[in-house]
Parts: C-alpha cells; sequence; structure tokens
C-alpha cells in the first residue's frame, strides 16, 4: 500500500516555546541589534557629542558621553547587542578610551555587510573581505603613524587634552591634562624600551563642593577616613607609617565561651589583664618610633585611648586596596604580627593630617619620596560633575599610558580614518573576486568616523567627506575637520593627537565582532528564555 502524507508526523528535536530564526531572517535580527546599539552611542563621539543621562531602577543618575559606560548602564536583553558591547568593554580594558569609536565602526561594517547581502554575496565572502580589510588596515595605520618622543611633555599634554575634548571636564583639561602626565610620569615604570602602568597605582579621589579648577594632585595617598579618638593630633610631621592588617584589640574567643568567676575581687583583676594586654600592644607599637597608625581591621576602645596618649595618628578599618596604595606610596611593610614588628617595616611621609573637605574629614598622607602610588583629588560642584571629570581623567590616563607603551601616535580629527580608507580602496582595486567588494565596504565603513563627527556638530556629512577627501588627494596627511568651523584643518598642527593603540584596537575589535555576527544564520533561543525571546522580537517589531 502507498503511505499518504497523513501518515507522516512532525518531528520536534527542540523543547516547545523554542524560537528560531535561520538564514537571512537571522542576519537581519542580528544587524539591526548591531546597528541599534551603534546608533546609542553615535551621537556622543567627538569635540561636539551630546551627553546621555541614564537613570536605573533605582533611581541613581548618570549623565555622561563616555561610550562604555552608557553601554554598561543600560540593560541590553539581545544576545548580538551584548557582543557589541564587549568591543567597548575590550577596548576600554586595552586602551581606556575610544570605545565610542569602536562601538560605531562595528555597526558600520555590519550596515555595509547588509547592502552586499541584498546583492547575494554570501556572508562567509564578505567575512574574508573584511578580515583581508582589517589586516591590510593594520599596516596603513601603523605606516602613517608617527614615533613619539617619551620625553616630549608638551605632545603628552597635546594627547591628553584631545581626550578629555567634549567631556565634562572640557573647560579645564589644560590643568587636569599637567596633572594626569606628572600622575603617569610618577608611577609608570619606565626601562630603556618599554613602559608600564598599574592603573590602580593612581588614586583617583572624588569630592563635591569645589570647583573643577581645584582639582590637585597629592605625592601620595588620600583617606577618606578621620582619626580614632579626638586627643590624637591634627597633623603629624615627619611621618614614621605603620600598616597593620591585624586588630589592635583582644581576640575573642572562636567559640562561645563561659568564664565563671566566683570571686568579686578577681573581676577587677579580668580587666586588668585585658587592660595590660592592649598596653603591651601599644608599647609595641611605640617601641619601633612610629607615630602613625593605619590599622585594616579595628582599633579598640582603650587601644584608641592609649595611642592617643602616646601622640600617635591612628586610622581604623582601611580598605585593602588603600593598605597596598599606602605601602607603594610610603615604603612601608604590611604588617600581620605585631611581635615581629620592628622599625625597618616603617614607611615615611613628609606629613599626615586630617583635612575638612566639605562636611567630612579625609586623611591626607603626602610629600612622600619618590612615592610609587599617589592620588588624583578631583573636584566639582556636584557629584554628575565629578563623575564625569573622573571619567575624562581616565581616559586620559588610558591615551598617555598607550602612546608611552607603545610608542607611535597619530593626529585626530578623522583624519588617519579617512587616510586608511583612501589606502583600502586602492589595496581592494588589486585584489579580484568578490572579496574587493567586502574590502570596499570596510573602507567606506571607516568613514563613518569623520562623518559622524561632523553630523554631531550640525554640518553637512556629505561636503565634509568631500572635501577631506580632496584633502587627502593633494597628500594632505593629516586633513581633518574642525567640528567647530566645519572647515579642513591640519589635525596635527592643531595638536589633535591620539596615541596608534586605539585606532588599531578600535578597528581590530570591530572587524572580529562584525565578521562574528556575520557567520551566525541561525538563532536558536531556548524555551527558558520564552520570556525575553518574546520580548527580543517585539521590540524588532517596534523598530
Amino acid at each position: 500500500m502507498g503511505e499518504k502524507d497523513s501518515d507522516y508526523q512532525p518531528v520536534y528535536i527542540m523543547p516547545e516555546g523554542t524560537q528560531r530564526n535561520t538564514g537571512k531572517s537571522a542576519q537581519r535580527m542580528n544587524i539591526m541589534a548591531a546597528k541599534l546599539v551603534a546608533e546609542a552611542v553615535r551621537t556622543t563621539l567627538g569635540p561636539k557629542g551630546m551627553d546621555k543621562m541614564l537613570v536605573d531602577s533605582m533611581g541613581e543618575v548618570t549623565v555622561t558621553n563616555d561610550g562604555v559606560t552608557i553601554l554598561r548602564e543600560i540593560e541590553i536583553e539581545h544576545p548580538t547587542a551584548k557582543m557589541i558591547v564587549e568591543i567597548a568593554k575590550t577596548q576600554e580594558d586595552e586602551v581606556g578610551d575610544g570605545t565610542t569609536t569602536a562601538v560605531v565602526i562595528a555597526g558600520d561594517l555590519l550596515k555595509q555587510a547588509e547592502t552586499l547581502l541584498d546583492k547575494n554575496i554570501h556572508s562567509t565572502v564578505i567575512a574574508k573581505g573584511y578580515r583581508l580589510a582589517a589586516s591590510k588596515s593594520q599596516e596603513i595605520l601603523k605606516e602613517m603613524a608617527v614615533k613619539l618622543d617619551p620625553n616630549d611633555k608638551d605632545m603628552l599634554k597635546k594627547i591628553a587634552e584631545t581626550a578629555m575634548t567634549g567631556k565634562g571636564a572640557e573647560d579645564n583639561k589644560g590643568h587636569l591634562a599637567g596633572l594626569v602626565i606628572e600622575a603617569v610620569l610618577k608611577v609608570g615604570r619606565k626601562t630603556k624600551n618599554s613602559f608600564s602602568l598599574d592603573k590602580s597605582d593612581i588614586k583617583i579621589e572624588k569630592k563635591t563642593g569645589a570647583g573643577v579648577d581645584e582639582c590637585e594632585i597629592i605625592q601620595g595617598i588620600v583617606l577618606d577616613k578621620e582619626k580614632v579618638h579626638s586627643g590624637m593630633p591634627e597633623q603629624v610631621k615627619n611621618a614614621r607609617i605603620a600598616l597593620i592588617d591585624s586588630p589592635i584589640e583582644i581576640k575573642n574567643l572562636e567559640t562561645d565561651t563561659k568564664i565563671s568567676i566566683t570571686d568579686p575581687d578577681k573581676i577587677q583583676s579580668f580587666f586588668d589583664m585585658e587592660e595590660s594586654m592592649i598596653k603591651r600592644m601599644i608599647e609595641k607599637i611605640s617601641a619601633t618610633k612610629a607615630n602613625v597608625v593605619i590599622c585594616q581591621k579595628g582599633i579598640d576602645d582603650m587601644a584608641q585611648h592609649f595611642l592617643a596618649k602616646k601622640g600617635i595618628y591612628a586610622l581604623r578599618r582601611v580598605k585593602k586596596s588603600d593598605m597596598e596604595k599606602l605601602a607603594k606610596a610610603t615604603g612601608a611593610k604590611i604588617v600581620s604580627d605585631l611581635n615581629d614588628f620592628t622599625e625597618d617595616d616603617l614607611g615615611k611621609a613628609g606629613l599626615v593630617e586630617q583635612v575638612p573637605v566639605g562636611e567630612e574629614y579625609m586623611t591626607y598622607v603626602r610629600d612622600c619620596e619618590n612615592p610609587r602610588a599617589l592620588t588624583l583629588l578631583l573636584r566639582g560642584a556636584t557629584h554628575h560633575v565629578v563623575d564625569e571629570v573622573s571619567r575624562a581623567v581616565d581616559d586620559a590616563i588610558g591615551d598617555i599610558s598607550a602612546a608611552l607603551k607603545h610608542g607611535y601616535i597619530v593626529a585626530g580629527a578623522g583624519s588617519p580614518e579617512i587616510g586608511a580608507s583612501k589606502e583600502l580602496k586602492k589595496y581592494a582595486n588589486t585584489l579580484s573576486g568578490r572579496e574587493q567588494l567586502a574590502v570596499q565596504a570596510f573602507a567606506d565603513a571607516l568613514e563613518v568616523i569623520p562623518r559622524t563627527l561632523a553630523e554631531n556638530a550640525g554640518l553637512d556629512p556629505i561636503d565634509v567627506i568631500a572635501e577631506l577627501k580632496s584633502a587627502h588627494d593633494k597628500n594632505d596627511k593629516w586633513a581633518g575637520v574642525n567640528v567647530f568651523t566645519g572647515r579642513v584643518i591640519d589635525a596635527w598642527k592643531e595638536g589633535i593627537i591620539e596615541p596608534l593603540k586605539i585606532k588599531t584596537q578600535a578597528v581590530s575589535s570591530a572587524a572580529d565582532v562584525a565578521i562574528m555576527i556575520l557567520r551566525i544564520d541561525d538563532i536558536i533561543l531556548s524555551s527558558k528564555q520564552e520570556q525575553t525571546g518574546s520580548g527580543i522580537a517585539e521590540k524588532h517589531r517596534e523598530y
């Protein structure tokens, strides 16, 4: 007998409720998600970039135009959009700046790929072309870069000021750039051929109440702590500092213990014994000639009294990270056992003092000799202002560090992107096959940076790009856009300087993630994510 169609049963290989998108539908969804993330941060790019106000579920407000901060704060649900956020995080970890650039390039690479997919060019061909273009871009950017003289402080200042242009700290960028350079050069480790910086060695302490122009560098560490006893001195000159990470108090017994005292006279002797134990601890500390004690754990009330009588300035419950910074700044060793504590373990500082800052007191450990860790004290009218100044300073530290570490710099204002785009188009003409179209698309995508700079400044992007291309065709290597006048300028002469690493990292990260997204042709959302999946689909219907 012949089999009928009705004899076939549908075969389920996945649980009920699983959502699946395949082929072009999956690619369209992914490209749409990536483009939306890029659009979210695109308006923040450049000196004329606007800020975003982010309000979290608790009502906390963040006002920023820092790409990675925006993408971290907004709750992104779409799996592909999360991949784009990863680019920003990588850029932040590797360089510390250029996060918006990386995300915007990735968004445009996928937008260009969409046009090629419409022409029935297979995604693996596009991916191959993008790989070739990314590799060639690295060569082109390295060729156009200029070697940095690490002793040229004027050039370092230009790099720091460029990083802070367009951020909340722009009005005081000259003052802040000087502080950043001094901090980086003080704590960075320089050898003949290399430079390294542990960013955590520069402690950024934020306090509201004064103007941004009152930001200062402290040759030492600022602690958000006040002395533990009012009888202690307000300041200690020629400080000899003990860093202790064990409690200065009687140890509590580990288990529940009862002490039975039958004779009332014994109670007093019990208290006397406790007092003498604490006295012995303080005598051990005092014997080393320490006049400042900074403790990571607690200090008993009685111990505080004895320390005050000895004229010793003491702090308690200081964070472990701050203890480590203090050790680097003062040269002290962190002591765990007071029985092994000697004078050699002490650190030195010119001055330790308690200072009123706003409504609180802070302790300044100042004038350390050759500190390997120090503090940037940032000020601003409100905490929103201080936070944005902190992000700008963080970008500047990243840029200076990247420039010194890798040793090469380029001009900004969109000039390297236009230059790389021009050379890539020449390279595309040497290729045969469909990869040529992908390389040309990659070159077009790089133009998104100067185009966005122009758009954010209210300029006509078509005119600006045409003028820039014309200038580069005349071998004006550093021709960039002046967003304030709309004219083409020599970005190098104008002092708009960036580390090469920002550009190379942004291009390689953007290319890698674009290629990964293009190779996805099947999205399977498991039934556990049914609700989330429908939410994603719903969002796409809206867009």
